[in-house]
């Protein structure tokens, strides 16, 4: 897709240094590594809301996942609702 002009969105949760194979992946394109945070009540409760996932899974993951990352951006996903947060991530690259 991406070598089709197309940009891509690409959801994952990575640990350690599991964002290497993406970079490495899509280098050639312009990729960008977003940062998406919210405090861990926030967390919690959308993990309880969803239904779908173990519950725990996220408090597991909350210190973990962002541990040694540097992002191109980090958004606070607490502070917007998901369509004005995607527009800013646009605004932000130009897009």
């Amino acid at each position: 897709m991406a070598d089709r002009g197309n940009h891509m969105i690409v959801d994952d949760v990575f640990f350690d240094s599991e964002d290497t194979e993406y970079r490495q992946l899509l280098g050639q394109f312009d990729f960008r590594l977003i940062g998406l945070f919210a405090p861990l009540d926030v967390v919690r409760n959308r993990e309880l809301a969803r239904g779908d996932r173990e519950v725990g899974l996220a408090q597991g993951q909350f210190e973990r996942v962002h541990k040694g990352r540097t992002y191109d951006l980090e958004v606070d996903t607490s502070q917007a609702p998901p369509d004005a947060i995607a527009r800013n991530i646009c605004e932000a690259f130009g897009l």
